[in-house]
């Protein structure tokens, strides 16, 4: 069941994402590349996670004017990601040139293009603080259901909000979930969390987990006990993009 976890290689050297992935490939088939390791490493990281065999889901949470953010978007898919996200506070225009920029790829080189609601480090006060007066789970089915209208396949939302996007935009929209914990573990700076289980018991169809795994003592150990934690019934309703 490592094809529904998603692993956060958030690390600062190319060295250090390479020793992670050559511990946790195969068990897991998807790893997440941030702003920080592309930042250090570009490419290469996407390149050295392809390489190896697995998949990438290309977090540079893409958020401009819609030209330029349709251009990431095609460079993104050039580098032969299995998924890439932009921001949906972006706008409808935003989405749709992303989403156009992708239209003449052939199917096995298109990516899951995914669009950010509200980051899991966002809670009431902080949308208040911004001038949004809606409470988390109504602005993230908000923009959920923008982004689907305007082309997004699928979006990254906390546990919290999963059952309301689902119910919202069905059961083929795909819903990547970061702020997974397993029980016992801190909650750092995320604010809108969830184990791994009730994640996918609730509708994910991807969790994201990154410290609790690449910090360990044991990263594949750590690995394997969430993949048994959320191999269950559960799994069974959810929905897999295969590329």
């Amino acid at each position: 069941m490592g094809d529904k976890l998603i692993v956060a290689l958030d690390v600062n050297t190319l060295q250090k994402a390479r020793t992670l992935v050559d511990k946790l490939y195969p068990a897991i088939k998807i790893f997440k590349v941030g702003s920080e390791l592309f930042t250090a490493a570009g490419p290469q990281a996407v390149r050295m996670i392809n390489k190896k065999g697995a998949k990438v889901f290309l977090d540079l949470k893409f958020h401009d004017i819609p030209n330029t953010v349709a251009s990431a978007v095609k460079q993104a898919a050039g580098l032969d990601v299995f998924m890439v996200n932009i921001h949906a506070s972006g706008g409808s225009d935003m989405i749709k040139a992303a989403k156009e920029a992708l239209k003449l790829l052939p199917k096995n080189k298109k990516p899951v293009l995914l669009a950010v609601t509200v980051l899991t480090s966002i809670d009431k006060a902080t949308l208040k603080s911004l001038g949004i007066n809606r409470p988390p789970i109504k602005q993230v089915c908000l923009l959920a259901k923008m982004a689907k209208a305007h082309g997004a396949d699928g979006v990254v939302c906390s546990p919290q909000e999963i059952k309301q996007v689902r119910r919202a935009c069905g059961k083929r929209f795909v819903i990547v979930t970061p702020g997974v914990r397993p029980l016992g573990k801190a909650l750092a700076d995320q604010k809108r969390v969830a184990t791994p289980q009730k994640a996918i018991k609730q509708g994910a169809d991807f969790i994201v987990v990154g410290r609790p795994i690449t910090e360990a003592p044991n990263p594949k150990k750590a690995a394997k006990e969430i993949v048994s934690q959320i191999s269950s019934k559960a799994l069974r309703l959810c929905y897999s993009v295969d590329k």
